[in-house]
């Protein structure tokens, strides 16, 4: 018999946004295996969320900075806005990255005491997120974003291109921004996501009675925008969605880009 609890029917339920009988015949039919169930509601339609929700998120604030050939973004992370807000802890977000910008990811260990005081004046639990620092080489330009909310940085990006300008670095940045995208090519994707997503567009197209012969074009379409969703160069520009960023890139070439999410 399938090992669960009632606990793990409500996790599934908020994840896949689905009803507790639903949940319920998932783990049932799935062993209790929580990846599997979320899958087997995806193929038989039930479910439509295909992103992880990030109401757990922790609050905290982002900072990019950029000098001369190199950028370094760093993260801040902390139990509540109100605190995310503060102009000291924002201050130190943006001192943290200056240094690292200077010295190299490792700089934030010199920060240790200053957290650890903030921790006692504040009252609540500070820690270092991501750290990124990119340098731009040679015929590469960098070029970064920040996106402000209630006064503090909350989504932080640096982009480095071959034989292309800051303009178009900034304005692929900004794109970053809002898309998200999590690979920056196809070829980066994880042959065993791609498998397994694979798998799932077709267990879900054979349900819906698509027809043996045009299966794998279905698929195939279906796996494409899949790809959209996630790999940088494939998504549909934010300026001008009838163009690839890899259209707009045109001669330019994308090195590489870093984006850091409060909450992510």
């Amino acid at each position: 018999m399938a090992s669960f609890t009632a606990k793990d029917i409500q996790a599934l339920r908020q994840s896949a946004g689905v009803g507790m009988l639903d949940a319920k015949k998932a783990l049932e039919e799935n062993d209790g295996d929580m990846e599997k169930a979320t899958s087997w509601l995806r193929e038989q339609g039930i479910s439509s969320a295909a992103k992880r929700s990030d109401r757990d998120a922790s609050q905290g604030a982002v900072s990019v900075i950029k000098d001369g050939p190199v950028a370094a973004i760093v993260s801040l992370r902390c139990e509540t806005d109100f605190v995310a807000k503060a102009a000291e802890f924002v201050s130190l977000v943006d001192e943290m990255t200056a240094k690292v910008a200077e010295e190299g990811t490792g700089a934030v260990d010199s920060f240790k005491d200053t957290i650890d005081q903030m921790r006692t004046t504040l009252k609540e639990n500070i820690s270092v997120g991501d750290v990124v620092r990119l340098e731009a080489g040679a015929d590469e330009v960098v070029d970064t974003y920040l996106h402000i909310q209630a006064g503090r940085g909350v989504n932080a990006i640096i982009v480095v291109l071959k034989n292309g300008s800051e303009e178009l670095a900034h304005d692929i940045a900004v794109h970053v921004a809002f898309a998200k995208p999590q690979f920056a090519r196809r070829e980066d994707v994880p042959e065993d996501e791609v498998a397994k997503e694979r798998a799932t567009i077709e267990a879900i197209s054979r349900n819906e009675g698509k027809p043996e012969a045009s299966l794998e074009k279905i698929i195939d379409g279906r796996m494409n925008g899949w790809f959209k969703e996630r790999v940088l160069l494939e998504q549909p520009f934010a300026k001008d969605d009838k163009k690839s960023v890899q259209q707009i890139l045109g001669d330019a070439e994308l090195v590489s880009f870093a984006q850091v999410v409060v909450g992510s």
